[in-house]
């Protein structure tokens, strides 16, 4: 449901075609496959775990998704190596994991997003991103929260 809520938001918002994102945190790679499904120029998806990297290189493969890079990193080690900018980052870091709330300003300051690009976080109720600088929106389905940033 909270994917579906996303994408219908996001269909209104955005052309997916020519769109290069960035997958953060990237799981089984679920908001990879649906960016990639939906004609973005490239996705890149980034995961520590071995198993979940794997499982995203070998579904692309499987089902001809040449748009789709899977890189096994640690997110903020991958940041900080990346000179890249994207159209759109989704992050959707583990609930308990500290820090999450200097995502944004983290992105914002490095210049990962290009002009008028979004970056996305899904996060537990707890954080209220509402006061940043960027923040534009945000969505709650359940118990996920879905904020919206962009940077005009």
């Amino acid at each position: 449901m909270a994917k579906e809520g996303l994408f219908n938001i996001l269909n209104n918002m955005i052309d997916f075609e020519d769109l290069v994102v960035l997958d953060l945190f990237a799981g089984t790679g679920n908001i990879t496959f649906e960016f990639a499904s939906r004609g973005a120029a490239s996705v890149t998806s980034v995961d520590l775990n071995f198993k979940s990297v794997d499982f995203i290189k070998k579904m692309s493969a499987e089902i001809g998704m040449e748009n789709v890079k899977a890189i096994r990193s640690e997110v903020y080690r991958f940041l900080k190596s990346t000179s890249k900018s994207y159209d759109l980052i989704f992050a959707d870091p583990p609930f308990d994991l500290e820090g999450t709330e200097l995502l944004p300003d983290l992105i914002f300051e490095n210049n990962w997003l290009n002009k008028n690009a979004w970056l996305i976080i899904e996060h537990p109720r707890g954080i209220d991103f509402a006061r940043h600088k960027y923040f534009s929106q945000k969505r709650n389905y359940g118990k996920v929260n879905f904020t919206f940033f962009t940077r005009d």
